[in-house]
């Protein structure tokens, strides 16, 4: 089913998927441009650009207690969420007489401000390698940690005023060194390559006055050789890479006490081939609480440890599944019971809430689930969310009222919402309109929310609801249209069907604005397709990318589709694709090129595919496994063979290549370099450490041995992606190349 879209259209997702055919809205083919707006070009639409447009935000806006604060470049603001009021608390002038006067430098804007302490009317924030304390009613700095002019990975507790940073590969805290390690060992910064929803290495106790650290020793895994280019002679410039199936770091987890300047290891045995994520403390910052990973990544533990001796306390719970488990959040306690915590698990197949009890021990026993999981757990626990749809994050509580509030897809996997649900337990009660994608902070108290959020015909809106009330909104920010002025292509949504002939897919095209169905348009298919991502949401023109809107003001339909594998759709969906990476995803990114090519407007021979990273990898796949489908790839960091991708990563989705040798074999797009028939182009940066430029080397290689002939173009002094500046060089490339050979 199609359904057409314009700009501002006013309908949400779902109501959009119900409209029958008849309904369908007429499209226009006059010209735009004859209404006095320009087209847009890659300055406008490209991060980077000089003319970049984007979508106006309240930068800063943060919540001091129950107050709303709206930090300016020259001024502070405070909301009353009750009726809306503003008052002005202080300028920047206010501020910088004071910090000048005590030789602190002065500030260029208020947004670096934090309100962490809801009783005093101080003020923290960051100026030139220290912390500053700035009470505005007495007008005068109350406190100042200095770091270290090198210091990196900064945690400021706001409880006891220690600081711990990073400065190389070991930690300080106070200034004080708390590791002198060698070369090849780090502390304190993330492990594990960031996954299982690791983002930093350190963690305070509620009380700031213990920390507990990750220590990484990197000493046995394998140096990939990057170049840099910059140096008079080119030179080596190393990183530790654990490709998939070889020995990967150990990590450890220190705890250092302030106080006497000593730090303990936690007991955890052997850390060989395990991996230790998800760390949180106990109330009374007695307990250490981890979730511990094997290799294989089918089975995790949530365990306990006391902080004193190191020694492992107990397993509360355990959870093992046939293909994978993937913890990413660690436990969270209720604020008003210290027995009781929540843990976020996609046992039943979405993710959901669990309530656990720690003053009802049970005998363990192990259940099985209808999805394959099998789980033990030490202590009594209830599920508090259910359905076909996951919770995305846990905003927060209302100690008063004992409710708990989160985000979901409750109304569309489009979607992301705002609920409340009892921690006794009931139905989940949305606070919001039920329309777009929000992103939340709970006040201190719980009784207010800042919501700001997009849909598909509002660029941005911020409100203040009152969470004691659903659907309450007092609007304090509304976003101008950053395209207006500017011709914009029609969007459309709709859904079909997967290639397992069962599953709902959501997909959406961009037309020309001036479209005329009477022509034949080429079409680029926009593709990621991994897990952890999705590319259509039900927000501003949903979701759709600068380069898309300039392309398809360029003469061509741009479509993207969210294939089996992707995120936000539960475990069935994204699992399917197990130990056979790109397989089962190429089938239904081809389904949808087929249906494409049935369209009258669409030119069958001139179906293009691009995308990075994953998207990299889909890109060349399409190519080889569907030459009679795409004439035009152009593929950015691609996975080319997942033996040469990362352990954490790959090993999830793969398994080691020792344990799937047919399915890293059958994922291996070397071995189809034979069958390109098309033009491809392969960008891949010089110094990317995440996707390392072997996939693109040695597919080039393979070519070469099967006589095709792709393209090649490197991004010097660029990682992962290209960034800044060179970003809109970067689009104006895979502009050209389509417009060679597509177009």
């Amino acid at each position: 089913m199609t359904i057409p879209l314009m700009k501002r259209l006013t309908k949400t997702l779902c109501a959009l998927l119900l409209v029958a055919p008849a309904m369908l809205m007429a499209q226009s083919n006059t010209d735009p441009r004859e209404d006095g707006l320009r087209m847009p070009t890659l300055e406008d639409l490209i991060p980077g650009g000089e003319t970049y447009r984007y979508t106006d935000n309240l930068y800063g806006l943060q919540w001091w207690g129950d107050t709303a604060m709206k930090p300016g470049i020259d001024s502070l603001v405070a909301i009353r969420p009750a009726d809306g009021s503003e008052s002005l608390l202080f300028t920047r002038d206010d501020i910088n007489r004071v910090l000048e006067a005590e030789g602190l430098g002065k500030l260029t804007q208020l947004y670096v401000l934090s309100f962490p302490w809801e009783d005093k009317t101080q003020a923290l924030f960051p100026l030139h390698g220290k912390f500053i304390a700035y009470d505005w009613e007495a007008k005068k700095v109350v406190s100042v940690r200095a770091t270290d002019p090198k210091a990196a990975n900064i945690d400021f507790n706001t409880e006891s005023g220690h600081v711990a940073y990073t400065v190389g590969n070991n930690l300080y805290v106070d200034g004080e060194a708390v590791t002198r390690e060698p070369e090849g060992i780090v502390c304190g910064q993330t492990v594990h390559r960031n996954e299982f929803g690791i983002s930093k290495g350190t963690f305070w106790s509620p009380d700031g006055n213990l920390l507990a650290f990750y220590r990484m020793d990197e000493r046995m895994v394998t140096e990939y050789p990057l170049v840099d280019i910059t140096a008079r002679v080119g030179k080596v410039d190393p990183v530790r890479y654990p490709m998939a199936g070889m020995t990967s770091h150990q990590v450890r987890v220190g705890i250092y006490d302030p106080a006497t300047r000593q730090s303990i290891f936690l007991e955890t045995g052997d850390p060989t081939d395990r991996y230790f994520t998800n760390l949180s403390w106990s109330p009374d910052g007695q307990s250490l609480f981890l979730i511990e990973v094997n290799r294989d990544q089918n089975h995790a533990k949530l365990c306990r440890y006391d902080v004193k001796t190191g020694r492992m306390q107990e397993v509360l719970y355990e959870e093992e599944h046939p293909k994978y488990v993937e913890p990413q959040t660690p436990i969270v306690f209720l604020p008003w019971d210290n027995t009781k915590f929540l843990l976020q698990s996609q046992r039943d197949g979405y993710n959901h809430l669990y309530l656990f009890d720690l003053k009802k021990r049970k005998y363990p026993e192990t259940y099985t689930t209808d999805f394959g999981s099998k789980y033990t757990s030490e202590y009594m626990h209830t599920q508090l969310t259910e359905g076909p749809w996951l919770v995305q994050s846990l905003v927060g509580f209302n100690e008063k009222k004992k409710e708990i509030f989160f985000t979901a897809t409750k109304e569309s996997p489009m979607q992301t919402n705002i609920y409340k649900i009892r921690a006794r337990g009931g139905k989940p009660v949305r606070l919001d309109d039920g329309a777009g994608v929000h992103n939340v902070q709970l006040s201190t108290s719980g009784s207010y929310l800042i919501d700001n959020y997009s849909t598909p015909d509002i660029p941005r809106a911020i409100d203040l609801l009152a969470t004691g009330k659903a659907q309450s909104a007092r609007r304090i920010f509304t976003a101008d249209d950053p395209f207006r002025g500017l011709v914009m292509p029609q969007v459309e949504v709709g859904t079909m069907t997967a290639a397992d002939d069962s599953t709902t897919l959501y997909w959406r095209m961009l037309k020309p604005a001036d479209f005329d169905p009477a022509k034949k348009y080429p079409v680029i298919v926009y593709v990621y397709g991994g897990p952890h991502a999705q590319m259509l949401a039900a927000n501003w023109m949903y979701a759709a990318r600068g380069w898309d809107l300039y392309m398809a003001n360029r003469g061509y339909i741009l479509f993207t589709i969210d294939n089996r594998g992707s995120a936000n759709r539960g475990l069935a969906f994204e699992n399917c694709t197990f130990r056979h990476l790109g397989v089962e995803e190429c089938k239904d990114q081809a389904k949808a090129a087929e249906w494409l090519k049935s369209l009258p407007y669409v030119d069958g021979e001139r179906i293009g595919v691009h995308g990075w990273s994953f998207g990299g990898h889909m890109t060349t796949a399409l190519m080889l496994r569907r030459p009679d489908l795409y004439k035009v790839g152009v593929a950015g960091g691609p996975v080319i063979d997942w033996r040469y991708y990362e352990v954490m990563y790959g090993e999830r989705y793969m398994d080691t290549p020792q344990a799937n040798p047919e399915g890293y074999e059958g994922s291996d797009l070397k071995t189809l370099a034979g069958r390109l028939r098309g033009k491809l182009l392969l960008i891949h940066d010089d110094h990317d450490d995440t996707c390392v430029p072997q996939h693109t080397l040695s597919f080039l290689k393979a070519c070469v041995d099967a006589r095709t002939y792709p393209d090649l173009f490197i991004y010097p002094c660029h990682k992962h992606n290209v960034l800044g500046r060179d970003r809109v060089h970067l689009h104006e490339k895979i502009t050209r190349y389509f417009d060679d050979y597509l177009k």
